[in-house]
């Protein structure tokens, strides 16, 4: 009979078994392939753009419908030959990667495009939109049943400047995977680890990686605090960082402190949360999760989520410092803060990946 991978609870495969792995897990594989098939698509988009094609996304636009991304307002006859060109080198590199081609200078170059990409495509032209989703996301599923309160609809929060940040952020984080795996290869670590064989790991200690952690953490939760002090002080009347015209414009629009204060809190709850990565509570579900009170949890329930919220702050934060303005600085300086929220939260989760990851399934390093 073929062999069968049995595994022990610390997630340890058995020797001579084979691995089983659930699709997610195979990322060092299908990234790079949908990176490339991403690529080719936007940059046909791009060239469909910029031979005068309707729909260009980062034209000027009324600002009921625009985004705050840093390629707008712009000419698709600017822009748009440089978007189809950038992705037509991505199709080339990709390609490359997947072949795990290219070594020395080559090599170097196709690094330096994918992580280039990466960081651009996710953290450089998307602006907050993704973060106002996630915050609002348990009423936008409302809404999906009810309408929009007032004389709006989806299509209000929902049109294609901001969907096409959207497009661009997967792009990113598609660019972002393929890289990594390619770097992986080519150095002859690991691509689901990162270990390299028969070398010891730089970050092994676990007191080291929670004393970082620690660190990052707080730093990440003392970042939310000018936010959330300002909107709880706008709600009661205090113009902190505002004028007194501002405030009173907010207080006589129907629900606007409210909103502001519905935001501090999810922030305010966001700290907490944050704590999962350095305490016991973040390794064993605690009393208060009583349906599985006990039981260990898995790394990925807290990395997933911690990181896609990482990942999201960042932008915001950039778009906040080119919103910034002196005179009313509690308007948008708060929120640049969420810049350094997310490469903290970013740095704490990794911590917390490392402390936790245990033994690798494919190469059984651990």
């Amino acid at each position: 009979m073929p062999n069968t991978a049995t595994e022990s609870r610390t997630g340890e495969t058995s020797p001579g078994a084979v691995p089983q792995r659930r699709w997610w897990s195979g990322w060092p594989d299908w990234s790079g392939y949908l990176a490339v098939v991403w690529s080719a698509l936007y940059g046909a988009a791009s060239l469909y753009w910029a031979l005068g094609g309707d729909g260009y996304p980062f034209e000027r636009i009324h600002e009921d419908r625009s985004s705050g991304s840093i390629l707008e307002p712009s000419r698709a006859e600017a822009v748009a030959p440089v978007l189809a060109l950038f992705c037509a080198l991505g199709v080339v590199a990709g390609v490359l990667m997947l072949k795990n081609l290219g070594t020395g200078r080559i090599r170097k170059a196709l690094l330096a495009y994918g992580w280039v990409a990466g960081t651009a495509l996710t953290l450089l032209i998307p602006d907050y939109s993704l973060l106002g989703l996630l915050a609002f996301s348990p009423a936008l599923i409302v809404f999906v049943f009810t309408g929009v309160p007032g004389p709006q609809d989806l299509g209000d929060i929902m049109y294609w400047h901001r969907g096409n940040l959207m497009i661009v952020f997967v792009g990113g984080l598609l660019w972002v995977a393929a890289t990594l795996a390619y770097q992986r290869r080519t150095n002859g670590q690991c691509v689901y680890c990162g270990r390299a064989p028969h070398a010891p790991g730089r970050w092994t200690d676990t007191v080291r990686l929670r004393t970082w952690g620690r660190r990052a953490v707080w730093l990440a939760v003392l970042s939310t605090l000018p936010y959330d002090i300002t909107r709880i002080a706008w709600y009661f009347g205090w113009p902190l960082g505002i004028t007194d015209e501002f405030l009173k414009e907010m207080q006589d629009t129907p629900n606007m402190l409210e909103i502001g204060l519905a935001l501090g809190v999810v922030s305010t709850l966001g700290s907490l949360l944050m704590h999962g990565l350095i305490a016991r509570w973040g390794e064993v579900w605690p009393r208060w999760v009583w349906w599985k009170k006990g039981r260990t949890i898995h790394p990925a329930t807290a990395v997933v989520p911690a990181g896609f919220v990482a990942v999201v702050l960042i932008p915001g934060g950039l778009m906040a410092v080119r919103g910034f303005e002196l005179t009313s600085w509690g308007e948008t300086g708060p929120a640049i803060l969420w810049a350094v929220w997310g490469v903290a939260l970013g740095a704490a989760t990794y911590l917390y990946y490392l402390r936790r990851r245990g033994v690798c399934r494919m190469c059984a390093q651990g």
